[in-house]
């Protein structure tokens, strides 16, 4: 399939450890293919999240195990990430997580009527610090519309980077969106840094966060 965007992080299999790649066996038991998967269980919960890009997966469980009324819908492109969280889902017998295993434009193309998520989380993203690939990174005009389809009226966006001149061109789009406003209101509050954040700390980068809402329409 010819893709209408350009991939904004390098495709590879990576290092997996024998316990990942057995998790990865059971991948169809946790995955879902489209938007209609989703809102055939929103009934069973009260609200549902959606974090892109989840990493090794370490927030995303967090949050799941202490709010089992929320459906966690999480988007990860490398199995190593993957087959870490569904070995964990299994040790600690988590059901509110799902996992879309690919570009999550690819799922957010989709057209529907109903509006799904409360919530989007992006932490950390690919910064793709060379200028010459900037044209690379998620956050832009596209995908903020691309996002802005699937969300809730008032629904929560929250971005972090610790890449400075990532914040000022996340900055920039927000600003200009006609989809977002500033919020003062955040969905499940971060206990802690992420591996990716304490990263960024550690070799002296600052974190900037976006805490921003969907515009009624």
């Amino acid at each position: 399939m010819r893709l209408k965007f350009l991939p904004s992080f390098v495709k590879r299999r990576g290092r997996i450890t024998k316990n990942q790649e057995e998790n990865l066996k059971s991948i169809s038991d946790y995955s879902i293919n489209n938007l209609n998967q989703i809102l055939k269980e929103l009934p069973n919960f009260s609200y549902c999240c959606l974090e892109i890009g989840f990493g090794n997966a370490e927030h995303l469980q967090f949050q799941a195990v202490n709010n089992r009324d929320i459906l966690f819908v999480g988007s990860e492109v490398y199995m190593s990430g993957i087959g870490t969280l569904i070995g964990n889902i299994k040790d600690k017998n988590i059901s509110n997580i799902r996992i879309f295993p690919d570009d999550i434009r690819i799922l957010l193309d989709e057209k529907l009527q109903d509006k799904i998520f409360d919530a989007v989380k992006i932490i950390c993203p690919d910064p793709w610090p060379k200028e010459r690939h900037h044209k690379r990174r998620l956050i832009n005009k596209d995908f903020l519309k691309s996002i802005h389809n699937s969300m809730k009226d008032q629904a929560n966006l929250y971005i972090s980077t610790d890449w400075e001149n990532y914040a000022q061109s996340i900055k920039d789009v927000l600003k200009d969106s006609q989809y977002f406003e500033l919020s003062k209101r955040t969905f499940l509050k971060k206990e802690y840094l992420t591996k990716f954040e304490q990263r960024g700390k550690d070799e002296g980068r600052e974190i900037f966060e976006f805490n921003y809402q969907k515009k009624n329409q």
